[in-house]
């Protein structure tokens, strides 16, 4: 017998109870997950100078390519795809797959990571 009740009385309230509780235990569990999240993430710098200085995929792709006197034909050629593609790439109409991504990189002479590092900064 515990607080007076017996068995069967208890496994009534139990339910009762925990129906109360356990939204209050998950909301302060969200609430503290979400916090969390807001205070890890990274505050872009939305200042005129630094908006100006950042760089696109296709400003970084067309750097390089003319950077190895490329023309868009011939990565268009190397990589399998048309002029067209590699045009949009570096136009900022579309985005090349994560693929091609590396086979331009590989063409370029760079790491990937180093390549895609050079998007958004001012290097």
């Amino acid at each position: 017998m515990i607080l007076g009740m017996g068995p069967t009385e208890l496994l009534i309230l139990l339910p009762l109870f925990l129906a109360r509780v356990v939204p209050w235990v998950l909301f302060v569990v969200l609430l503290v997950l979400a916090i969390r999240w807001f205070l890890r993430q990274e505050r872009a710098d939305k200042s005129p100078e630094t908006v100006a200085a950042r760089r696109s995929l296709g400003e970084v792709l067309r750097d390089h390519r003319e950077r190895c006197k490329m023309t868009q034909e011939l990565v268009a050629e190397k990589l399998g795809v048309s002029r067209q593609a590699v045009s949009k790439w570096e136009q900022g109409k579309t985005e090349p797959s994560t693929t091609n991504l590396v086979k331009l990189a590989h063409l370029y002479g760079v790491d990937p990571a180093d390549l895609l590092r050079e998007v958004g900064g001012s290097d």
